[in-house]
């Protein structure tokens, strides 16, 4: 019989929420010079090479949180059913936004989605804190660049409404 070594799941925890990342990030490349770069952004948009790096370390932070709610409630479980059903539904609305936005063009529903995600993201954090203090801790940077993103969202929505 193989057990599974011990470093294992917390290595794909980490990993997990870079799947959505990898996947999306073909529709990202194809649009930013064909799309994106034609919209009018505010002046405090970041510049196009911040995201992925941004996105990186954001991804890898709350997959090791996942991974240390998980080892503290013991695995898959009833416990465990909230805190990580939470994340779950977070992490598909977070790589849901894309295709949304730069694949579909849809900037109001990409700011419906990403107001969607922050609340996810903000109930695992809840979720989390009573569980693992540092699993929600790792989620606070996470929560900034969810609010900067949706700012940014919306008035890239705002001054671009009647662009198709």
């Amino acid at each position: 019989m193989e057990v599974v070594p011990a470093w294992a799941p917390a290595v794909g925890f980490t990993l997990l929420p870079h799947a959505g990342g990898f996947l999306g990030s073909s529709i990202t490349k194809r649009e930013i010079p064909a799309w994106y770069k034609t919209l009018q952004k505010p002046s405090w948009c970041p510049p196009n090479w911040v995201f992925a790096p941004v996105w990186g370390t954001l991804y890898t932070s709350m997959g090791y949180g996942s991974y240390l709610v998980w080892k503290e409630l013991g695995g898959f479980n009833e416990k465990s059913v909230v805190p990580l059903g939470l994340y779950a539904g977070n992490l598909a609305l977070n790589w849901a936004w894309t295709p949304i936005f730069f694949g579909a063009h849809k900037m109001g529903w990409g700011l419906v989605t990403l107001l969607l995600t922050t609340g996810t993201a903000t109930a695992t954090t809840a979720s989390w804190y009573n569980i693992n203090k540092t699993a929600a801790y790792l989620m606070v940077p996470y929560l900034a660049w969810l609010s900067l993103a949706s700012a940014l969202n919306y008035r890239i929505w705002k001054d671009n409404r009647n662009k198709k």
